[in-house]
């Protein structure tokens, strides 16, 4: 089991506390002498006004945001989660994380999904109702980026016809792409073009508005395991599938983190996601640092 923590970029309105460059650094430089195996940023970049009212966030610039942490940083991975595919180009995306991932040492992780927020689709341009399709081609796309010249491929919203990209990321045959969502659309993307499944708990009063599956219990979460696992077989995929989840926090509060974190590796889970909700940055890391103590008596 491994583990990744969220560095709270998206806290714009705390200003010096947490988006400086002095203060992600000190951040990410707290995740991993508190031993965590990732940091994670996300993305929002032009969101609604009406979303932001009901409880939605900012977010700095993902790639960016990870490059002052890499810097700070040697050992730590670097991840987005998650990056909305459909609101880039995806030779822009193949571009700027094959950048982060050859000067950060080869330590991006690449977590994507199709996105739900269909007010900040339309401000930027991005097509909404084909997002799935769009989000499919943008990874094939980008793993053509990573390994191929004189690329000729056409889809949604682009025509290329012998283009090449540089720099190529440091890993081969590219950083891990991880899928978002818990839709059986998603799961699919996840087993037949990347390497790892971002699902996440979801009550069902917000599955409508998320515009993904209600995943309320271990049950839920095992079913979905259970169909990943089902549609690896029947596409012939042999590879090892990474799934990141964020632990439930019902079962944090009644059972304890050992506890839990025992019974979702039993269940297969190989990556978990923390984040923490302290008020300044010096309480973020003085609960990142004690949350890296349970996590390794945990594991």
């Amino acid at each position: 089991m491994k583990f990744s923590v969220q560095l709270p970029t998206h806290r714009v309105e705390a200003g010096d506390e947490f988006v400086t460059a002095s203060a992600i650094a000190e951040m990410a430089r707290a995740a991993e002498d508190a031993g965590f195996d990732a940091c994670f940023v996300t993305d929002h970049p032009f969101p609604t006004d009406r979303w932001m009212a009901g409880g939605g966030h900012h977010s700095l610039d993902p790639f960016v945001a990870l490059a002052f942490a890499a810097v700070a940083t040697s050992r730590i991975r670097l991840q987005t989660h998650v990056l909305v595919l459909p609101y880039r180009s995806p030779f822009i995306v193949a571009n700027a994380a094959a950048t982060l991932d050859r000067a950060s040492g080869g330590r991006l992780i690449l977590g994507t999904a199709a996105g739900y927020l269909k007010g900040e689709f339309h401000a930027l341009g991005a097509d909404f109702e084909h997002r799935n399709e769009v989000s499919d081609d943008a990874i094939r796309a980008i793993r053509k980026a990573w390994s191929e010249a004189g690329i000729e491929m056409t889809a949604r919203g682009f025509s290329v016809r012998g283009n090449t990209s540089r720099p190529r990321p440091l890993q081969e045959p590219g950083p891990p792409i991880w899928v978002g969502g818990n839709s059986r659309r998603a799961i699919r993307r996840s087993v037949e073009l990347a390497q790892g499944w971002l699902p996440f708990p979801n009550e069902r009063k917000h599955a409508a508005y998320r515009r993904t599956a209600v995943l309320e219990t271990l049950d839920d979460l095992r079913a979905k395991l259970d169909y990943a696992w089902e549609h690896a077989e029947k596409v012939g995929r042999s590879a090892p599938l990474d799934v990141c989840f964020t632990p439930f926090a019902s079962r944090l509060e009644s059972e304890g983190l050992q506890a839990h974190v025992k019974e979702l590796d039993e269940l297969g889970i190989t990556w978990l996601a923390f984040a923490s909700p302290a008020a300044s940055r010096t309480a973020w890391c003085e609960s990142i640092a004690q949350l890296g103590e349970k996590l390794s008596a945990a594991g």
